[in-house]
């Protein structure tokens, strides 16, 4: 199982110089609700709704995860012991309970056991 963190998706629809390296995590795929909302949010701020919609629906293709109430607690306690952003906990607390790769170009992730970094050129 994969999981494509928001940087990855939006360099994946930039085309941008590592849209290769998500590109092929696309194949038995979890995305957390709070992914479709990043990722949703930033393509609807620069793009529009249109092509916000667009996007989104690569989304679509993949397992969601709704937040659960048990994942929310397990990810407070990844804030606490890793020092991760909201959104980030919420993914990576995803990603290790369905023991998914995943996969990111956030700095701040890359040491992470399960994490598949990619520096951001």
């Amino acid at each position: 199982m994969n999981i494509v963190d928001s940087s990855g998706w939006l360099e994946y629809f930039a085309e941008g110089e590592n849209a290769d390296f998500f590109c092929s995590r696309h194949k038995n795929l979890i995305v957390p609700t709070v992914t479709v909302n990043e990722v949703f949010k930033r393509i609807l701020l620069v793009h529009g709704l249109d092509m916000a919609q667009l996007r989104i629906a690569d989304l679509y293709k993949g397992q969601q995860v709704d937040l659960t109430t048990s994942l929310a607690l397990s990810a407070a306690r990844l804030s606490v012991e890793f020092h991760l952003p909201m959104a980030n906990r919420f993914i990576l607390v995803t990603a290790l309970s369905y023991e998914a790769v995943f996969w990111t170009q956030d700095k701040h992730l890359r040491d992470i056991p399960g994490v598949k970094f990619i520096a951001k050129k």
